[in-house]
């Protein structure tokens, strides 16, 4: 998959001919323990999402070391563009052409474990569940499933800025950014009444993963439905439509998407904004007096947990070379291998441990480090808020319905229970 903070971040749906891959059935036995154990032998294909441009090598050498460390294995490497690449899995599945071995976030391997077509690895691979961090290894557990269906493999998030000019100037500790939504909420309110309400806290209105950072829960424990409009999902909401009264949210917070969100707070009429490394090395850039006064602290929550951004390596249950396909996944998912691929590119391992090494402690002064450093931190305890269920489509509902309520067209009960209904019906309905 495309490595980027966004792009881990980005919902892609299978389209529904994947949800008729029931009739492929599954190779779980009678007694419920999937037959993945057996010798590591035969021909693994193995599919990624556009890495090979950029990583040829890297995988090239992983794939070279496997096959000398099991040599009665071949492994045949696929990669496939960014463009299409859930109905291409949604192809490969109806098709029974699924690879051994496929590089999945957790709503791409979602209809797939329905179907029958995941191993469950909380059975086929339970040794290995212990090398993995908790949050990571349960970020592939289906609504509705028992069991774990993808093993962890890269891990992503982000860290929040802050301009500490604009918290002086409010009267705030420029040293002690919010980290709870009750300090959130009271430091924007008494940022936007300290500059005549020309600065505001924040550009954007909560979405998801806003509702799950403040203690929301969003679905109930069978995941047969949304429950974001609970008393607690309402009272969020209610919040932010204080803010927005009262100065301390952006007035183009309601249209606003992440590059919009970027310009204000370059332009410091914002105080906070979530970023990357390479948005640190712009502002450095393009907006030298907010590079001076730049603060990383983690994004807000109340349940002591950042958000994760995750992809998995999936093993395809009707695999002919099934022992062969769980070893290589865990190959490519282990320790060694994945801090090599931390290395190359902006991600983080999924493995215990990984998080503790030089490179994700230690500052040396570069931007980039600056950020990893932050990141890797708040990594260790992270998990994934969005549900695997929410499809692009839902999340415009509830985009929608917070606008409306933010604005006083309706009240926060009104949008929540409406976008409820709404998500609820479209899960139902396919």
């Amino acid at each position: 998959m495309r490595i980027s903070r966004r792009a881990a971040a980005a919902t892609a749906v299978v389209v529904t001919s994947a949800l008729a891959l029931t009739a492929c059935g599954s190779s779980t036995g009678p007694d419920g323990a999937d037959s993945a154990s057996g010798k590591v032998e035969g021909q693994v294909t193995f599919q990624t999402w556009n890495l090979k441009a950029n990583f040829k090598d890297y995988f090239e050498g992983v794939i070279a070391d496997f096959e000398k460390k099991y040599p009665h294995t071949k492994v045949k490497w696929v990669d496939q563009p960014a463009e299409g690449y859930p109905e291409k899995l949604s192809a490969d599945a109806a098709g029974g052409t699924l690879p051994d071995v496929v590089n999945v976030s957790p709503d791409l391997a979602y209809p797939l474990a329905k179907a029958g077509l995941a191993l469950d690895l909380d059975k086929a691979a339970t040794k290995y569940r212990g090398e993995y961090l908790p949050g990571a290894w349960q970020s592939h557990e289906m609504p509705g499933l028992p069991g774990v269906y993808a093993f962890p493999w890269y891990l992503n998030t982000g860290p929040m800025f802050y301009n500490k000019e604009l918290f002086r100037q409010a009267g705030l500790d420029p040293d002690k950014p919010p980290t709870t939504y009750d300090q959130l909420f009271r430091d924007a309110v008494s940022m936007a009444r300290h500059s005549g309400r020309r600065t505001a806290m924040l550009a954007s209105t909560p979405s998801i993963e806003d509702f799950g950072r403040y203690g929301v829960r969003l679905m109930n424990d069978r995941g047969t439905e949304f429950t974001f409009n609970e008393p607690k999902g309402v009272e969020l909401l209610r919040h932010y439509k204080e803010l927005y009264a009262a100065g301390a949210l952006d007035s183009q917070a309601l249209t606003a998407k992440a590059e919009s969100s970027g310009r204000k707070f370059q332009q410091e009429s914002v105080a906070m904004n979530p970023g990357s490394a390479l948005d640190l090395e712009n502002f450095k850039k393009e907006a030298p007096s907010l590079y001076r006064h730049i603060g990383i602290t983690d994004a807000v929550n109340n349940t002591g947990k950042a958000n994760m951004y995750v992809q998995g390596l999936m093993v395809n249950a009707q695999s002919k070379a099934k022992a062969a396909a769980v070893a290589f996944a865990h190959f490519v998912t282990d320790k060694e291998n994945q801090m090599a691929f931390a290395k190359k590119v902006t991600i983080f391992p999924s493995t215990k441990g990984s998080l503790d090494d030089p490179y994700f402690t230690k500052e040396d002064g570069t931007d980039t480090t600056r950020v990893r450093v932050a990141s890797a931190k708040s990594l260790k305890t992270a998990v994934n808020y969005t549900p695997v269920l929410l499809s692009d489509q839902m999340k415009t509902v509830l985009r929608n319905a917070v606008a409306k309520a933010v604005q006083g067209k309706e009240s926060p009960r009104a949008a929540l229970d409406g976008a409820v209904a709404e998500c609820n019906r479209l899960l139902k309905t396919g």
